[in-house]
């Protein structure tokens, strides 16, 4: 283990890949029943760059790898039963364009939804999705959350326009486009909305 992680640290800095125990307990569970599992390590990367870089070095080394947003969830996905890497998306939290005439927003996988509620705030507009906690728009998306408000506004596969997100081989892809429609391919939204984490990292949404 010591050997992957100092590799990584020269990908990354090293700050952003710590196994300080505090920090992988934190990590090791979310808030559902299921037994918690400490990661080997947590890497904190800051854009989709650094995230590919990870998911290919992890790829080519076999290495397992859980994102990781605020862990309020109640599903377990983010423990990490066979150790490996928790991907924490927390410094990846900039609200990136909205545009209020489109009522579209594009945002980083670490933005809350109070933090996007406050900004929208201003245009008046605000995110319905409520799932009862102060969630990160990237992990409500990767549990298809809902909450008191779905009936009348929609789930979260509803809202979404839009993901990049990076596969396990480091590849960059898009799952949508701004269209409000279109017929065209697989509908990969509805693909990787509610997937928790096994089919890629989505480093932005729209």
């Amino acid at each position: 283990m010591t050997g992957y992680i100092e590799e990584l640290r020269k990908i990354l800095t090293e700050e952003q890949v710590t196994v300080n125990e505090t920090v992988l307990e934190q990590h090791s569970h979310d808030e559902s029943y299921h037994t918690p599992h400490l990661p080997d390590m947590v890497i904190y990367p800051r854009d989709t760059a650094e995230v590919s870089a990870v998911m290919r070095y992890a790829n080519q080394h076999e290495i397992p790898v859980i994102p990781f947003g605020l862990g309020s969830s109640l599903e377990g996905h983010v423990v990490p039963v066979k150790g490996g890497i928790s991907l924490d998306l927390s410094l990846m939290n900039r609200i990136l364009e909205i545009r209020e005439n489109d009522f579209l927003v594009k945002v980083q996988p670490g933005v809350t939804r109070t933090q996007l509620n406050k900004e929208l705030k201003k245009y008046g507009l605000f995110f319905s999705v409520d799932p009862g906690a102060d969630a990160t728009l990237g992990g409500m998306a990767a549990t298809n959350a809902s909450g008191t408000t779905s009936v009348k506004y929609g789930i979260m596969r509803d809202q979404v326009r839009d993901l990049e997100i990076v596969l396990a081989n480091g590849e960059v892809i898009h799952s949508g486009s701004l269209a409000t429609k279109s017929s065209s391919g697989i509908h990969l939204n509805g693909l990787f909305v509610g997937s928790e984490g096994t089919l890629g990292v989505f480093t932005e949404l729209t």
